[in-house]
């Protein structure tokens, strides 16, 4: 096997060509989901309430697909510099295995527990009926996101996340292109309402899924899947869930953050809920290109870590830190400066306007700090050691925001509410340092010995 990138290219230079591409392709996946909820809008703020409230399972589904994925790429990675080209075979072919769990597991979701989860927070008949008609397409055609996502991660962990511009790229375009003829009924096809928004994004996730495919059995000559003869190897799929399994959990986590802080938002108004599916459509577009650039490290310190080498692995993380911080910093300016301007896009009324302009100037406060915990999870992702993010995620959500966020809105002043973020976060940055330290004096002072 020769010498791959990751391995020997200067390392501002590799994170570029490693993180660029995936940030770029994350960037407009983030566009895509903001387009989604505009048109969204325009049917009615129900609509996007019901777009809103149907987050926590969306999120839970990419939380499966994402942390499974993740685990298949840090193994990968580790593989491909140990050498080991039997193992990085192995792993890709259950890999493809477990698409088809994940898709089995958000199959039986979406047939039978789309109403009851909606019924559990409002009792809005309106805002029900829009949900599960949302909620039912995306869970039941989901097996585009699930292909998608894993074999991204497959190319991402050879060092060619060029091509995952691609497949996201192309599935997002064709999302913001249906988004419009689907729900409105353009070019003589039939008007479908929510359920047009449900459809483009599911035909989106199918293509890019397809496409992925296609390039790694064009383009990435170093995994070689052959499926005849198979058999899940246990032993394969434990050590892709031993990192992937924590992963999992902190994004599964964020589901019942959101979920939690829906019930609480609903007990001031519909609005307000709206407000939060808002914010959360537009943080996306500042904390995608850090989880790109997240992405992007994760195989470079794992393959290094793997090849033993300490300096490329720790030089890897104080880059990232660094651009990290630096993204969250832009974010924080246009969350500050621009909250009217932003939340107008969603056809606000004076009333999410009063409620959201606050909103995201108080909640982006917390931006910088979440910029130093999310690249300071990818040296603890790529050594195995995903675990200690899966416990700062857990203190962050569970731990800290939500019963702040439900004492707070004890108070009767939903602006109030919103400080439980900027909070949340403070608290995980200790527990960030802490870990880090941790891990620098178990596993990379060690590296290369």
């Amino acid at each position: 096997m020769e010498e791959n990138k990751m391995g020997v290219m200067p390392i501002d230079k590799l994170i570029i060509s490693m993180s660029l591409p995936i940030m770029i392709s994350m960037l407009v996946q983030a566009l895509y989901n903001i387009v989604d909820s505009i048109f969204v809008a325009m049917i009615s703020e129900n609509a996007l309430t019901a777009v809103s409230m149907a987050f926590p399972i969306q999120n839970l589904m990419i939380a499966v697909g994402v942390g499974t994925a993740v685990g298949v790429n840090a193994l990968l990675a580790r593989s491909l510099g140990e050498k080991d080209t039997e193992k990085v075979n192995k792993v890709a072919e259950n890999a493809v295995f477990l698409i088809l769990v994940s898709y089995l597991l958000f199959l039986i979701i979406g047939l039978f527990f789309a109403e009851p989860f909606f019924r559990s927070q409002t009792d809005i008949e309106e805002i029900i009926v829009y949900g599960k008609q949302y909620l039912t397409i995306c869970c039941c055609l989901s097996f585009g996101i699930f292909t998608q996502l894993m074999f991204e991660r497959m190319l991402q962990a050879t060092g060619k996340t060029i091509y995952t511009m691609y497949t996201q790229g192309v599935g997002a375009i064709i999302n913001i292109a249906l988004d419009p003829v689907l729900i409105f009924g353009l070019f003589g096809l039939p008007k479908m309402g929510i359920s047009g928004a449900a459809a483009a994004t599911v035909i989106g996730q199918m293509i890019a899924g397809i496409l992925a495919v296609v390039l790694n059995h064009t383009k990435n000559k170093e995994v070689q899947i052959d499926l005849h003869h198979f058999r899940p190897d246990k032993n394969i799929i434990g050590q892709i869930y031993v990192i992937g399994v924590p992963s999992i959990v902190m994004q599964a986590i964020g589901s019942v953050m959101n979920y939690g802080m829906n019930r609480i938002l609903i007990a001031f108004s519909s609005t307000a809920t709206a407000v939060f599916g808002v914010y959360f459509k537009l943080q996306s577009f500042v904390f995608m290109p850090a989880f790109g650039l997240n992405n992007g490290v994760i195989p470079v310190m794992a393959y290094n870590y793997g090849a033993g080498n300490k300096e490329r692995v720790t030089k890897t993380l104080k880059h990232c830190v660094a651009y990290a911080v630096s993204i969250m910093a832009v974010g924080l300016l246009l969350f500050q400066l621009f909250p009217k301007q932003l939340l107008s896009m969603f056809q606000a009324s004076d009333t999410m306007l009063s409620i959201g302009v606050p909103a995201l100037r108080i909640i982006s406060l917390s931006f910088l700090l979440a910029g130093f915990g999310i690249s300071c999870s990818s040296i603890f992702q790529a050594l195995g050691k995903a675990v200690y993010s899966m416990c700062i995620s857990i203190a962050r959500q569970l731990v800290i925001l939500l019963p702040a966020a439900y004492l707070l809105a004890q108070s009767g002043n939903v602006n109030l509410v919103w400080w439980a973020f900027p909070i949340a976060e403070l608290v995980s940055v200790g527990a960030t340092a802490f870990f880090l330290m941790k891990i620098n004096r178990s596993i990379v002072s060690r590296i290369g010995q």
